[in-house]
């Protein structure tokens, strides 16, 4: 399809959705029942919900938003309705959040052509583009097939050895005050910390307001705490954010991955 990339922009969007192979999943994670929390009710015409917390994570897990096995991704994507050729544009409420993680999550199952709409919802909205009443899912029948990549996943078990080697470099998406513990985790019981070794890049630093900043402004973020060489291995409070900046890495051409369980599995495991 013309002009898709990892990132598309609302007018790409907007000139493509009656593309036939095309699927836009809302991936805003406060979404539930076919409704958003507070006031966001609206979605972009014919939105399918892709409910990372629910659907597509292993709720069984200690932690959240835990990936979930392939049988669970292949068979709930199906269920979307998304089939092999689909082309996948993923978007949230707040404009660059969740969504990257569910291009992450595409992207670790095997499938290639998923974007994040840059800006998300409030983008297009701003452009004011037609919107609809959110409404619940229906139960479809793809044919998609979910292949796990084991590169795009880092786990608890290998991050000592990941943090002593020069050619691996991890880094937390998480605020500096966070990752600096001058405030607490949001998550109740959690300790403040950081996983050894690693270094800052707050997701929200690649962002101008709603939308990504230009690449060449990415290129100098990661220029300041990693080489070219090294294997990044993104980390945040559970894996969602983090994604953002594997999404950036990705373009920039950086080998990466996401460790799932991120400051949340840490930091419960090591005291």
């Amino acid at each position: 399809m013309e002009g898709f990339d990892n990132i598309v922009s609302v007018e790409w969007l907007q000139a493509n959705l009656g593309q036939p192979n095309l699927v836009v999943l809302d991936a805003t994670i406060t979404r539930v029942a076919g409704k958003q929390s507070n006031s966001e009710t609206q979605q972009i015409p014919n939105a399918r919900f892709f409910d990372i917390k629910k659907d597509f994570s292993d709720v069984l897990a200690d932690f959240p938003s835990t990936i979930p096995s392939e049988l669970q991704f292949e068979q709930l994507a199906q269920e979307l309705g998304i089939n092999k050729t689909s082309f996948i544009v993923v978007y949230d409420s707040k404009g660059i959040y969740s969504s990257p993680r569910a291009w992450w999550l595409f992207k670790t199952f095997g499938h290639a052509n998923v974007a994040v709409l840059d800006g998300g919802l409030p983008e297009w909205e701003t452009h004011q583009f037609k919107t609809e009443q959110c409404t619940e899912n229906k139960k479809l029948t793809g044919d998609f097939k979910a292949k796990y990549n084991p590169n795009n996943v880092v786990y608890f078990e290998s991050l000592d050895a990941i943090g002593k080697d020069s050619e691996f470099k991890i880094i937390d998406a998480r605020s500096q005050d966070r990752f600096t513990s001058k405030v607490a985790e949001p998550r109740a019981g959690l300790r403040s910390g950081t996983i050894p070794n690693s270094v800052n890049l707050p997701f929200t630093a690649l962002l101008d307001g709603k939308t990504f900043k230009p690449q060449k402004d990415w290129e100098a973020l990661f220029d300041n705490v990693a080489q070219s060489n090294q294997q990044l291995v993104f980390t945040c409070g559970s894996g969602i954010t983090a994604s953002v900046l594997s999404l950036a890495a990705t373009i920039l051409g950086y080998n990466n991955s996401v460790y799932d369980g991120s400051w949340t599995e840490y930091g419960s495991l090591i005291k």
